[in-house]
């Protein structure tokens, strides 16, 4: 599983799932994505409302409004033009009271009327509104970039027209940085403004179990599926579609390869691709992107539909289309709102232990995600639970973001953290890191509500299924069906399930997943019974309120 740094980064019914997971589809590869926003804004003066969202901010000026609630905010400006020093400072301040709103992004229309009415501008004022677009910007220590311009139809005789342009906060050392420049990733990364991190699965049967980890340990934002042109419906696309969709993870569709294929080829590739998402069940609403409009729209959409499919079709030899690609990845917002992830982060302490090295000089090293809280360098955690429903003490010495040092981790952010002398035997994948005040809940045994997506025969006590639930993955054993002796493929039931190795630290309403072989099938955890452990003698309970160190 390989981590790509790039510097610029609804749920189906059942019969769906089970469809996609039954049939064959073709060879793919599911790269699952994490946006990573770093000292970056980006204002967006544009047509429709593309990009990504808006929200409500009531009246603070007449010439903006409320459009639609989503992710980022997103405002009608009719025009800027040669506004008084109070007001410019005014506008300064919606800017970056929307900005901040928007989790560095918001959306303006230029040469739009509060009633959403296309007016356009004439070519003086809208030289003049850029000019004061300018201005705004560079108070907020940001550069903009003009994305395109269309004319409007209306009823003058001067033509009139709107104007989208990108606004993007100029890095501290006022460099505009790109590959030809920087050849680390640490350099890279150090100095772009905003950050996407790709992470590689496999796209082979064989390694199912790898893809299933990341899909549900790394909680990526976005999965993107990259199918080959050439050798068109053969292998696994419609299983990991599935997938995606199961676990709620908003897809688009990646055709590499065009350039070693005729255009018939890529085309019925395409409509192959489209007849499968607008199959009963799956219900997508495929969308082609030919131009750079079709890349913004498509971002737009995306952001604010979950049935919206982009369908990108490239090369990487020729580079047709990857501006395409880029211009999407460039627009694409992250799933989560400023309020969502302020709330993440007054919680305590949690974090994910998906990788674990050791690094010479520095010791034991462990990477992952933080889960809820604020984690910082220093601060002394607790990390398990053992073998023996444990939980031991470490210290922080330093953290990693991007292969860059940094202070504090917030909620949502993947990111290293060196333990120093800590012994790499007593760690294993599958941990977590939490505050001592948690109180972490361990279990053998819980309970949870599945839909049977595929088994060839009968579901019965007794069967062995492989569960992943977010970065646990262990073979557990059905001990109950409650209500019911066998499950057939579409049913559902609450479940019993025992991990036969080890405990977990689990959490009730976690999504989960479990497979093997073809079996497979969703859910969420209901139920835990916390487990009991002894030590010195004393019998000490695992539930909330007290720990064992």
């Amino acid at each position: 599983m390989n981590r790509l740094h790039g510097a610029v980064s609804l749920p189906p019914e059942q019969a769906g799932y089970r469809s996609l997971l039954q049939d064959a589809g073709m060879i793919c590869y599911p790269i699952i994505m994490r946006c990573v926003f770093q000292r970056w804004v980006r204002v967006e003066a544009l047509l429709h409302g593309v990009g990504l969202g808006s929200c409500c901010l009531g009246q603070w000026d007449s010439l903006c409004t409320h459009v639609v609630t989503l992710t980022t905010p997103s405002f009608e400006q009719l025009k800027l033009v040669n506004p008084s020093q109070y007001r410019f400072e005014h506008l300064v301040t919606q800017m970056k009271w929307r900005l901040q709103e928007g989790r560095g992004e918001a959306v303006y229309q230029i040469g739009v009327e509060d009633n959403g009415l296309l007016v356009g501008l004439s070519e003086e004022e809208m030289r003049a509104s850029l000019k004061t677009l300018r201005r705004m910007a560079e108070k907020v220590g940001a550069d903009i970039t003009v994305l395109r311009e269309r004319e409007v139809d209306y009823d003058s005789d001067v033509p009139r027209k709107i104007t989208e342009v990108l606004v993007r906060k100029v890095p501290d050392n006022q460099q505009v940085v790109n590959y030809s420049d920087s050849r680390t990733a640490e350099e890279i990364c150090e100095s772009s403004s905003k950050m996407i991190t790709f992470i590689d699965l496999a796209g082979h049967h064989k390694y199912l179990k790898t893809t299933i980890f990341g899909l549900t340990s790394y909680c990526p934002d976005f999965a993107m599926l990259v199918v080959s042109a050439n050798t068109g419906i053969a292998g696994t696309t419609r299983e990991h579609l599935g997938l995606a969709m199961a676990l709620k993870v908003p897809f688009f569709i990646v055709i590499s390869k065009v350039d070693l294929c005729s255009k018939a080829t890529v085309e019925r590739t395409v409509k192959q691709l489209e007849r499968i998402l607008k199959q009963p069940g799956c219900n997508k609403l495929p969308l082609l992107v030919n131009s750079d409009d079709d890349a913004v729209t498509a971002a737009q959409q995306f952001a604010q539909s979950p049935n919206i499919t982009p369908i990108f079709t490239l090369s990487s030899v020729s580079g047709e289309n990857l501006d395409l690609l880029k211009v999407f990845l460039n627009i694409l917002p992250p799933l989560t709102n400023s309020k969502e992830q302020e709330e993440l982060m007054q919680q305590l302490t949690e974090f994910q232990v998906d990788e674990i090295y050791t690094v010479p000089e520095v010791g034991t090293v462990v990477g992952g995600t933080l889960s809820s809280g604020i984690c910082r360098e220093g601060e002394n955690l607790v990390v398990g639970p053992t073998d023996d429903g444990k939980f031991l003490r470490l210290k922080v010495c330093s953290i990693q973001r991007n292969r860059s040092a940094c202070r504090v981790l917030r909620a949502g952010q993947a990111a290293t953290l060196a333990l120093g002398p800590f012994d790499r035997s007593l760690l294993r994948k599958g941990m977590v890191m939490v505050s001592p005040e948690m109180n972490p809940t361990i279990c053998s045994v819980f309970e949870a509500e599945i839909v049977l997506l595929f088994h060839a025969t009968t579901f019965r006590k007794g069967f062995q299924v492989t569960v992943h639930v977010g970065n646990v993955r262990q073979t557990a054993i059905v001990e109950k069906i409650h209500g019911k002796d066998k499950l057939r493929t579409g049913e559902k039931a609450v479940v019993r399930f025992r991990f036969i190795k080890h405990p977990e630290y689990l959490k009730i309403g976690a999504k989960l997943l479990f497979r093997e072989g073809v079996t497979k099938g969703i859910g969420h955890v209901t139920d835990l019974q916390a487990i009991t452990t002894k030590e010195n003698g004393l019998e000490e309970s695992l539930g909330p309120g007290q720990l064992s160190f």
